[in-house]
């Protein structure tokens, strides 16, 4: 749909309209406006929780195609997951995946 164009409430079913502004706002929310163009990297609910778990692994991240407005939200749940970071649960994390023969650099 044009993100300019205005829906008129009898032209369109109350469930697709409601539908429609709620998933737009939940969108904008992570990714910026969309008139002001779309972004080389969608963020989602998942790949919000990739960074809240990496923060509590004590993971690096790669901010890497992200917008300005993006990072900020990735920032907020990267840091969320740092502050819940425990050394001993990442330890011993690690031991498992070497153990299973998966390395983490």
């Amino acid at each position: 749909m044009n993100p300019y164009a205005k829906c008129k409430i009898n032209n369109v079913a109350a469930a697709f309209l409601e539908g429609y502004i709620l998933g737009r706002a939940d969108y904008e929310m992570m990714n910026g406006s969309i008139t002001k163009g779309i972004p080389e990297l969608i963020v989602t609910n998942k790949v919000l929780e990739d960074f809240l778990l990496a923060g509590m692994l004590g993971m690096r991240i790669d901010d890497e195609g992200y917008s300005e407005h993006q990072m900020a939200i990735i920032q907020t749940w990267y840091q969320s997951g740092v502050e819940k970071y425990d050394v001993d649960e990442s330890i011993y994390l690690l031991a498992i995946l070497e153990k299973k023969g998966i390395d983490i650099n």
